[in-house]
Protein backbone atom coordinates (compact mmCIF):
# COMPACT_ATOMS: atom_id res chain seq x y z
CA UNK A 1 0.00 0.00 0.00
CA UNK A 2 1.41 3.39 -0.97
CA UNK A 3 0.60 6.52 1.03
CA UNK A 4 1.10 9.78 -0.86
CA UNK A 5 3.06 12.41 1.05
CA UNK A 6 4.29 15.90 0.22
CA UNK A 7 6.95 17.96 1.93
CA UNK A 8 10.19 19.79 1.49
CA UNK A 9 13.84 19.07 2.12
CA UNK A 10 16.37 21.39 3.79
CA UNK A 11 20.03 21.08 2.90
CA UNK A 12 22.51 21.46 5.77
CA UNK A 13 25.47 23.76 5.13
CA UNK A 14 27.27 22.81 8.34
CA UNK A 15 31.03 23.21 7.90
CA UNK A 16 31.71 19.94 9.74
CA UNK A 17 32.28 16.55 8.18
CA UNK A 18 28.61 15.55 8.40
CA UNK A 19 26.46 16.55 5.42
CA UNK A 20 22.74 15.93 5.71
CA UNK A 21 19.27 16.82 4.53
CA UNK A 22 16.12 17.07 6.63
CA UNK A 23 12.73 16.14 5.17
CA UNK A 24 9.70 18.01 6.52
CA UNK A 25 6.37 16.36 5.67
CA UNK A 26 3.53 18.79 4.93
CA UNK A 27 0.78 16.31 3.97
CA UNK A 28 0.13 12.63 4.64
CA UNK A 29 -2.39 10.72 2.53
CA UNK A 30 -3.87 14.03 1.29
CA UNK A 31 -4.31 15.53 4.78
CA UNK A 32 -2.26 18.51 6.01
CA UNK A 33 0.27 17.62 8.68
CA UNK A 34 1.09 19.91 11.60
CA UNK A 35 4.61 19.88 12.98
CA UNK A 36 5.65 19.74 16.64
CA UNK A 37 8.70 19.64 18.90
CA UNK A 38 9.40 18.39 22.44
CA UNK A 39 11.38 19.97 25.26
CA UNK A 40 13.98 17.73 26.91
CA UNK A 41 16.45 18.16 29.76
CA UNK A 42 18.46 16.21 32.28
CA UNK A 43 21.90 15.53 33.59
CA UNK A 44 24.58 13.11 32.48
CA UNK A 45 26.18 10.31 34.43
CA UNK A 46 29.01 11.16 36.83
CA UNK A 47 32.33 10.33 35.19
CA UNK A 48 35.86 11.52 36.07
CA UNK A 49 34.36 13.18 39.18
CA UNK A 50 31.73 15.42 37.55
CA UNK A 51 28.50 15.56 35.52
CA UNK A 52 26.87 17.99 33.07
CA UNK A 53 23.35 19.35 32.65
CA UNK A 54 21.58 19.83 29.32
CA UNK A 55 18.32 21.28 28.01
CA UNK A 56 16.88 21.84 24.55
CA UNK A 57 14.09 21.12 22.08
CA UNK A 58 13.93 18.33 19.53
CA UNK A 59 13.88 19.00 15.82
CA UNK A 60 10.34 19.26 14.36
CA UNK A 61 8.42 16.16 13.24
CA UNK A 62 4.91 15.63 11.84
CA UNK A 63 1.96 15.27 14.22
CA UNK A 64 -0.56 12.43 13.95
CA UNK A 65 1.70 9.92 12.17
CA UNK A 66 4.35 7.46 13.39
CA UNK A 67 7.56 9.44 13.89
CA UNK A 68 10.77 10.04 15.84
CA UNK A 69 12.74 13.27 16.47
CA UNK A 70 16.39 14.17 16.08
CA UNK A 71 17.96 16.19 18.88
CA UNK A 72 21.19 18.11 19.37
CA UNK A 73 22.35 20.17 22.37
CA UNK A 74 25.55 21.24 24.11
CA UNK A 75 25.96 20.43 27.81
CA UNK A 76 26.86 22.91 30.52
CA UNK A 77 30.54 23.65 31.03
CA UNK A 78 31.77 21.69 34.04
CA UNK A 79 35.37 20.81 34.92
CA UNK A 80 36.41 23.35 32.23
CA UNK A 81 34.76 21.59 29.27
CA UNK A 82 31.43 20.70 27.63
CA UNK A 83 30.13 17.81 25.52
CA UNK A 84 27.68 17.48 22.63
CA UNK A 85 24.57 15.34 22.91
CA UNK A 86 22.91 14.24 19.70
CA UNK A 87 20.76 11.39 18.53
CA UNK A 88 17.27 10.22 17.56
CA UNK A 89 14.44 9.55 20.00
CA UNK A 90 12.46 6.37 20.16
CA UNK A 91 8.90 6.23 18.78
CA UNK A 92 6.02 8.22 20.28
CA UNK A 93 4.61 6.98 23.60
CA UNK A 94 0.97 8.10 24.13
CA UNK A 95 0.02 10.05 27.26
CA UNK A 96 -3.27 9.14 29.05
CA UNK A 97 -4.79 12.63 28.55
CA UNK A 98 -3.60 13.14 24.99
CA UNK A 99 -0.29 14.04 23.43
CA UNK A 100 2.81 11.92 23.61
CA UNK A 101 6.47 11.83 24.62
CA UNK A 102 9.63 10.04 23.49
CA UNK A 103 12.42 8.14 25.25
CA UNK A 104 16.03 9.07 24.39
CA UNK A 105 19.44 7.78 25.45
CA UNK A 106 23.05 7.71 24.40
CA UNK A 107 26.59 8.88 25.13
CA UNK A 108 28.03 12.38 24.83
CA UNK A 109 30.99 13.22 22.65
CA UNK A 110 34.44 12.66 24.16
CA UNK A 111 36.10 15.74 25.74
CA UNK A 112 37.98 16.93 28.84
CA UNK A 113 41.51 17.07 30.28
CA UNK A 114 41.10 13.34 30.83
CA UNK A 115 39.24 12.34 27.63
CA UNK A 116 35.88 10.80 28.55
CA UNK A 117 32.19 10.70 27.68
CA UNK A 118 29.02 10.58 29.78
CA UNK A 119 25.87 8.49 29.51
CA UNK A 120 22.49 10.24 29.35
CA UNK A 121 18.86 9.15 29.09
CA UNK A 122 15.37 10.45 29.73
CA UNK A 123 11.93 11.22 28.41
CA UNK A 124 11.00 14.31 26.46
CA UNK A 125 8.16 16.53 27.61
CA UNK A 126 4.78 16.55 25.88
CA UNK A 127 4.54 17.80 22.31
CA UNK A 128 4.49 21.53 21.56
CA UNK A 129 3.17 23.06 18.33
CA UNK A 130 5.78 24.29 15.89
Amino acid sequence: MEIPITGFMIHSNDPGSEHDHSLFITSWDGRPVKMHVHPFSGQTSVDVGHFHRYAGKTEPAPSGVPHVHNYYVETTVDDQHAHLIKGTTGPAIPLPNGGHYHYFEGFTTVNGRIPHSHRYSGNTGNEEGY
